[in-house]
């Protein structure tokens, strides 16, 4: 008798206890705009593994990717209105709520991935990203390297006067809006789901993104030239929404930060390394990939691009270009 009531007690304390654990589980929502296969949706996997795994179940969060919930400038406003708590997003929409910040866009600021890395490590990025924590509330737990934007196009492009009158799909932000315009396209602001559509009937003439971003959207179907211009050395920032990220202890604040840091470093390896073999790669599929004098490109922009336009200060322009 004892021990049948040993059995029930220890059942009940059983049950008590993992409904105890299911009630104190946490659901997140993570959001992106990228495709399943990019690592930039398969690190974030990983990440919420990792961050349910060491903070022992206590936080189980569900990646969005390919803009489930919404586009970019969405999934952004979502973390003010609450519908997501962690998103991966470029600065260049963090600067449409603190404009400094967006000065790592402008063309031809960077040499190459290194110098992107070096400035995340820098005195400048720290007082950048508190900058747009200070009036967002928003932090930024990590930055990942995206890829060096080059220009896919119908035409040949040998130089940036060749860019004139050009259709070309460029997001709805200015600074990169800053090397077409100076080179005197025309730029439409489409949708990053729309693209293929718009490439495919003729819409737009020509985009730009990273390699990786070619092969994955598969806008080399649709185009005939790659242009390796070369123009913007790309980063996404991991952003935790102001109410997230107040709720968190110090101690789950370390372990956040931690994986989604490790998560970033693990998608930089993967698109630099992938990077160096999509030239070839293009190339096997019969595109044309175009060198280019990218001082041609630079010239103009410097010449025809004011930094005051953007809300950017030239001292952090400076700062940047000379982190070796």
């Amino acid at each position: 008798m004892k021990s049948r009531l040993a059995t029930i007690l220890c059942t009940a304390a059983a049950i008590l206890a993992s409904t105890a654990i299911a009630h104190a589980e946490t659901v997140l929502k993570w959001a992106h705009v990228y495709e399943t296969s990019e690592p930039f949706h398969t690190d974030s996997v990983w990440a919420a593994g990792e961050i349910n795994k060491r903070t022992n179940g206590r936080y189980k969060i569900e990646v969005y990717p390919a803009s489930q919930l919404g586009k970019e400038a969405d999934i952004n406003q979502g973390l003010k209105l609450g519908t997501v708590d962690i998103i991966i997003s470029g600065s260049s929409f963090a600067a449409r709520d603190y404009k400094p910040i967006g000065v790592t866009y402008f063309p031809y600021i960077f040499r190459n991935p290194d110098h992107l890395i070096a400035y995340t490590k820098s005195d400048v990025f720290k007082r950048l990203a508190k900058g747009y924590e200070d009036k967002t509330g928003n932090h930024i737990t990590a930055v990942s390297y995206y890829g060096t934007r080059h220009t896919t196009s119908n035409k040949p492009i040998a130089k940036c006067a060749d860019m004139q009158g050009l259709k070309i799909r460029v997001p709805d932000v200015p600074a990169y809006l800053a090397m077409p315009r100076a080179c005197g396209a025309n730029t439409t602001p489409i949708a990053f789901a729309e693209v293929y559509l718009a490439l495919q009937n003729g819409t737009v003439e020509a985009q730009e993104n990273p390699l990786t971003t070619i092969e994955a959207k598969k806008f080399y179907e649709v185009q005939k030239n790659i242009i390796l211009t070369g123009h913007i050395v790309d980063h996404l920032n991991t952003v935790v929404s102001k109410t997230r990220w107040a709720s968190l202890s110090d101690e789950d604040k370390k372990i956040f930060g931690e994986v989604m840091q490790e998560a970033a470093e693990r998608t930089t390896k993967t698109i630099a390394g992938k990077e160096n073999s999509l030239v070839a790669t293009f190339k096997d599929k019969g595109l044309n990939v175009a060198e280019v004098d990218k001082s041609d490109f630079e010239k103009n922009v410097m010449e025809k691009v004011k930094f005051e336009d953007f809300g950017y200060e030239k001292s952090d322009w400076e700062a940047i270009r000379a982190i070796q």
